[in-house]
């Protein structure tokens, strides 16, 4: 019983590593495509996002 539970943890563990990196991975080409746009108005509303939200980016 206690190596099948052992199991089920591993299997878990494992199964929460794809969301993750997905997450990680739209995460950074949000910030890559935002941060490097060269649209302006993509930069701007991602800039004044931030600011509304009291995140400061200066």
């Amino acid at each position: 019983m206690v190596t099948n539970s052992a199991a089920v943890a591993v299997s878990v563990s494992a199964s929460k590593i794809i969301p993750l990196s997905m997450t990680a991975i739209l995460g950074l080409f949000i910030v890559g495509f935002v941060g490097f746009s060269p649209l302006e108005v993509v930069h701007n509303a991602a800039h004044d996002t931030r600011h509304s939200l009291a995140f400061p980016c200066h």
